[in-house]
């Protein structure tokens, strides 16, 4: 079982940024692949980025290329994504997740433990 907390939500103007940390308890941080995802009301949960266990392999969706993150500190069992030159578009519950596995992935349904998820509002 792995346990994972967000924090760092929060109300910003567009174009500020902000840092979204993903703590994770239990089994081994570093044997999982992470990933954010993001939900609006009314709308599906949606990959945002994802990260290897080791670090090396980072996947964006199209959207947030350039201007998110997604970044691992295996040391302190946490997981981080910074969002620069945020757009009101990016309004939404952020989710961390962890997959068993050494790679990352786009696919929601590969993931196997989630968060409660933190909130984001971006304001015009």
């Amino acid at each position: 079982q792995v346990q994972l907390v967000e924090s760092g939500e929060g109300l910003v103007q567009a174009g500020d940024s902000l840092r979204l940390s993903c703590a994770a308890s239990g089994r081994t941080f570093s044997s999982y692949a992470m990933g954010w995802f993001r939900q609006a009301p009314g709308k599906e949960r949606e990959f945002v980025a994802s990260i290897s266990w080791g670090g090396a392999q980072r996947l964006y969706t199209d959207s947030v290329k350039g201007r998110f993150t997604i970044s691992r500190d295996n040391a302190k069992n946490t997981m981080y994504l910074q969002m620069n030159s945020l757009k009101p578009e990016d309004t939404a519950a952020y989710y961390c997740a962890a997959k068993s596995g050494s790679y990352a992935s786009r696919e929601l349904k590969a993931y196997d433990y989630w968060g409660q998820g933190t909130q984001v509002t971006v304001s015009s």
